[in-house]
Formats: structure tokens, C-alpha cells, sequence
């Protein structure tokens, strides 16, 4: 197949904004796609050339680029070089430099006789993927020489989305759920079958390798799909409630609480009875930060291969004390490990099992996980199982959240026991609840947004991005809807570094997930989460966040919104706080005034 045609696909769809557009193009892309090339389409069309769990990155920075494309096109770098910084894109300077090669060359008879066939998508992911392979001596150059030679004979239009696809800069906009939504209409015939694709989907975590199965073998393959050691499944979520009454009612009244850790969520894969791995709530492979946690894991459970869920929290090493998040996060390093293990220690606490020795524990009740994982799980003073109590009555569920918050914990998850209580792996919903402390009438609580703008700040912070829009995610409608600007909160040397910060993702127009009513100076793509307390949860006829909910014609928005300094890389914008759960903390907002009031009158 032709890598031109998959070309035509990225130009089409970059010029809608709109979903079910989106989706249509890309039926009409995998219904003419052979089964054995699905997956490295869906890859390729996700801008990476493997799973995101699978730390293999291809690896070229933009001077490594900028001498494939001088060596291409036959310029001098700093040609390229030159044009880069007046066109902000790399995608461009090969299009352009290439465009002037190629008119040059048809000048030449001999040039036009030889022209070479067209590239191929094969062709185009398997050199993608020595790329990504070369390691040692030599890999720099290596990798320059494939690209060249890759750029040398694609088209110009080709070779700016190729070099796009290299350096991260594809942003198409196409979302998970909208490739599972072309897969299952394209390979069944209607949206009827998404529930078994989306699941086959949250257990392997891996879009190409679901699309094959279903391209080759069909929806009946996917039904079969499990758990596998070594691959990490998308984590169960949680909703929000501050009240605990309606906490209790949602539960039928009994639930098991357990404490919410200010940590570090983790994934921990064993493999055949061997490797251990560790996969962050992002699915990223963070084995490298905590080879003491893999020690003390190896020697407290009693299974040949298994998938658990815990929390890694820092601890003080003269008290045994939780630590803060942040601490935690000086343990997110490439060098001198074994330096920050002495100067943050971390410990484990396990919550959850997902699979064990061939046993898939997604489809069993939570109150059956909780009782095979005591049995396999020796605890230690590193090891432990989260502190949990089975709760009958509002007095026992507030005491309870207030020994969580006394013991350095930010509340509690609350559980359901019902023998409909399965692992949604992926999904989140009224099984586990989270009480945060502070969730009482003003919004004194934090919350976690994404980037989706920025705007261009002035006096001392004038030639900076001095603000930024930011969002909920709706994850009713796979979108983000505006909540706030904020401008607070940042340090000098945040608003300085900011647009570098945010340079990887900045786009020339709205991302088709997002929701606006406002034009900022910048689009940034929804990747970045940050944490940010506010005064108070108001209405606004300008944000979009929970547009029409409480109001006709007005959206919800967070008041005199602060940065806390948490930047939120663990997390995925799809993690971010939802819009529910912001109209969830208004009415409650609502409901406090209106008792104050009753007690003032």
C-alpha cells in the first residue's frame, strides 16, 4: 500500500475538526488497508511506530533531523537550520527543501528516466523501525543515513509527514476511542460490538494489536482476550463524592474503604515466574526508578507471574512517615538511582489484583480480589496491603477518612462489594468512589486540568506565555471542555521556560477534542496536566466546562484558579479531573451555602 495514500488520509483529516468526520475518514482508510498492514497503520497514524508501553523511542532530536533533510535535499545545514526557525516546523523545511530538489531533477532527462517507485507504507515503518533499533556506535549516524535515504525518495508532501511522525509532531487529533470506533464499523459492520473491542482494548493496551485480531481473526477472537503479564492493562478509575451519606447510599449502604495514598500508582507485572516490571497510571515502564521496590516485591508474593496494583509512596527513613507526591518525584530520574533510593526511600502498598498463575481476575468481584490478594501477599515494612475497613454507617466512614488524613494520606477510595463490583479496567464509574479531605463548600480542594492554551503575558512577563487555559475532560464525549485561565501560581523560571515547556505541543489551531468559547494566543494539544486549587466553583457564559448543565447558556468555571506546582506527567489528560465531577463539586457548593444560609436565617 502506498504511503502517499496514507498521506492523502493525514491531509484530509487535518482540515475537520469534527468526530464522526473523523470517524468516516478513517473507515474509508482501514476498509481499503490489506488485515496484515492494520496495525502499522493504526501505529503510524497514532504518530509512534510501537505501543506506548514499549520504551523503545526512535530517538532523533532536531539536529540529527536537520542533517537528514540537508543531506536529502543536498543543502547545507544551516540552510535548514535558517528555515527552521522561520517555519517552526521540520515537517515544512522538508517539504519545501525537497519540492526545490525534486523541480531541479526533473530538469535532468537522465534524473526523470531513473525515477524510483513510490514508497510503501511497509517501507516507510520498517525503516521507522531500525531507527528505532539502531543502538551503540555508530547509531547517530546510522539513523541519519536511513532517514536521508527515506526522505530522498518520498515526495516532498510525504517526507514532511514523515519527518512529522520522527519528531512528534503528527497531532492529528484522532483519539483512541475514535480508531475503536472505526475499527469495530469497518471489521463488523456497526458501533453494536464496542463494548468487546473497547475491553480487548483496556486489558492489552495496545490499538495495532487489536487491530489486527479483529482485521485477521474477527470480533469472536477479541472475546478471548485476557490479561498478559508484561503488557499493562488500562487502570480502573474512580468517581468523586464529597458527601458521605450519598457515598453510603450509592454503596447500598456498606462498602469497603481504603486509604487514598499521596503516591505514586503503580502496575506491577511478573513474568514466568522471573522479571518483574513496574508501569506507571500512564502505562509508562518505570521499572528504572525503583529497583528497591522490585526487591522488596520479589521477596512478599507467593506467585509465579502476576498483574498487581499499588501505590509507591515516599517515606521519611528516620520516622516511617508518608511523604508528599513531590518527594516521590525526585525519584523520577535517569542517573544516580541508587543515590535518590537513600534520600527517598519508598514503600508499597498493594490494592488490587488483576491477574495470577493464568487466572484473570477482571470479571471477579472486588471482595474476592482483596481476599486472594491477603493470601499470596507476605507483608513487610516495605510491603503492605492499603489499609482498608468494611464500613456500615456514616459515623465509621467520616472517622475513618479523618485517620486516613491524619496519617498523611489525601483521603479515601470507597469500594463497592456487590457481586457486580468487577475490575472495569479503563473505565471509571460508581464501583470505587474517591472522598478527598476538604471537599466541603468552598473549593478548597485541588483538582487536576489540562493545557489547551496559552496566552502571551505582558509587563514582566511581556515575549512569555503568561497564562493558560485550561480543561476538564468530558469523558462522556472523549472531549475537553474549558474551566479557567490561570496565571498564578508559577514560579520566574515556570513563565520563562514555559513556551519551551510547551513548545512540543503547540498547534495552529483548536484540537478537535477541545470544547472553547475563547481564542487564546497559543492551541496547545491536551497532553500536559497540572494541578491547581481554586476559591469557588462559578457559573461563567464563557467557559464550556459542563456547558448547559446547571444553566441555560453557561458553563461552570473554577474562580481565582492557583497553580499548586504539581506538574501531573504521571497522568494522562484522559486521567485529568472530569466535568462531572466538577459539577458534582459545585452542587455540593451549592447545597453548603444554602445550609448556611437556613442556619443564619
Amino acid at each position: 500500500m502506498k504511503y502517499s495514500e496514507l498521506v492523502d488520509f493525514y491531509e484530509r483529516i487535518s482540515q475537520t475538526t469534527r468526530r464522526l468526520e473523523i470517524t468516516d475518514l478513517l473507515v474509508g482508510l482501514f476498509s481499503k488497508c490489506p488485515p496484515d498492514l492494520i496495525d502499522k497503520i493504526v501505529y503510524l497514524t497514532q504518530g509512534r511506530i510501537f505501543p506506548e508501553f514499549i520504551p523503545l523511542e526512535l530517538g532523533m532530536g532536531d539536529k540529527m533531523i536537520i542533517r537528514s533533510i540537508a543531506q536529502a535535499a543536498t543543502v547545507k545545514e544551516s540552510e535548514v537550520e535558517q528555515l527552521y526557525k522561520t517555519t517552526g516546523d521540520l515537517g515544512k523545511v522538508a517539504n519545501i527543501l525537497l519540492s526545490k530538489g525534486k523541480k531541479q531533477a526533473t530538469l535532468d532527462l537522465f534524473s526523470f528516466s531513473q525515477k524510483k517507485e513510490p514508497i510503501t507504507i511497509e517501507r516507510v515503518y520498517k525503516d521507522l523501525e531500525k531507527i528505532a533499533k539502531a543502538q551503540g556506535p555508530g547509531s547517530q549516524e546510522e539513523k541519519i543515513r536511513i532517514l536521508s535515504d527515506l526522505l530522498r525518495d518520498a515526495s516532498p508532501r510525504e517526507a514532511m509527514y514523515i519527518v512529522r511522525t520522527v519528531n512528534g509532531t503528527l497531532r492529528l487529533g484522532v483519539a483512541d476511542m475514535t480508531i475503536l470506533d472505526a475499527l469495530t464499523i469497518t471489521y463488523v459492520g456497526s458501533k453494536d460490538a464496542r463494548p468487546i473491542v473497547e475491553r480487548a482494548y483496556n486489558l492489552r493496551s495496545d490499538l495495532g494489536f487489536v487491530a489486527r485480531i479483529l482485521a485477521t481473526q474477527g470480533i469472536n477472537a477479541l472475546k478471548d482476550i485476557k490479561p498478559m503479564p508484561g503488557i499493562p492493562v488500562r487502570p480502573m478509575l474512580a468517581e468523586r463524592l464529597s458527601d458521605p451519606i450519598e457515598i453510603l447510599k450509592k454503596m447500598n449502604g456498606k462498602c469497603a474503604a481504603e486509604y487514598k495514598y499521596d503516591g505514586e500508582r503503580v502496575q506491577i507485572h511478573k513474568i514466568n515466574d522471573k522479571k518483574i516490571i513496574l508501569f506507571s497510571r500512564r502505562l509508562e515502564n518505570i521499572t528504572h526508578h525503583y529497583p528497591d521496590v522490585i526487591e522488596f516485591i520479589s521477596n512478599s508474593i507467593s506467585l509465579n507471574s502476576y498483574i498487581i496494583e499499588g501505590e509507591i509512596i515516599a517515606i521519611d527513613p528516620d520516622t516511617g512517615e508518608f511523604l508528599p507526591f513531590q518527594e516521590l518525584m525526585h525519584r523520577r530520574r535517569k542517573y544516580d538511582i541508587e543515590e535518590a533510593m537513600k534520600k527517598y526511600p519508598a514503600s508499597v502498598r498493594l490494592f488490587d489484583i488483576i491477574y495470577a498463575d493464568g487466572i484473570d481476575f477482571t470479571l471477579t468481584p472486588y471482595p474476592k480480589r482483596r481476599e486472594f490478594l491477603d493470601k499470596v501477599v507476605k507483608e513487610n515494612d516495605r510491603v503492605k496491603l492499603a489499609e482498608q475497613k468494611i464500613i456500615e454507617n456514616v459515623e465509621d466512614l467520616e472517622m475513618f477518612f479523618h485517620e486516613a488524613i491524619s496519617n498523611g494520606c489525601e483521603g479515601l477510595v470507597v469500594k463497592s462489594l456487590s457481586s457486580e463490583s468487577i475490575y472495569r479496567a479503563g473505565a471509571r464509574g460508581w464501583l470505587w468512589i474517591k472522598y478527598k479531605r476538604d471537599y466541603k463548600s468552598e473549593m478548597i480542594d485541588t483538582v487536576d486540568l489540562v493545557i489547551v492554551g496559552g496566552f502571551m503575558g505582558t509587563g514582566r512577563r511581556a515575549g512569555c506565555i503568561g497564562s493558560l487555559l485550561l480543561a476538564t475532560y468530558n469523558d462522556k464525549n472523549d472531549t475537553f471542555e474549558t474551566v479557567c485561565k490561570c496565571a498564578t501560581g508559577f514560579s520566574d523560571e515556570e513563565i520563562k521556560n514555559m513556551r519551551d515547556i510547551l513548545a512540543p505541543y503547540i498547534i495552529p489551531h483548536k484540537h478537535p477534542r477541545v470544547e472553547s468559547r475563547i481564542t487564546p494566543d497559543v492551541w496547545v494539544l491536551p497532553a500536559i496536566v497540572i494541578e491547581v486549587i481554586g476559591a469557588e466553583i462559578t457559573l461563567s457564559p464563557v467557559h464550556t466546562c459542563g456547558l448547559n448543565t446547571i444553566k441555560k447558556g453557561a458553563g461552570l468555571a473554577i474562580r481565582f484558579p492557583r497553580f499548586t506546582g504539581k506538574w501531573r506527567y504521571d497522568k494522562k489528560p484522559e486521567d485529568a479531573t472530569t466535568t462531572d465531577e466538577i459539577i458534582e463539586m459545585y452542587k455540593r457548593q451549592l447545597k453548603k451555602l444554602y445550609e448556611e444560609v437556613e442556619v443564619t436565617s
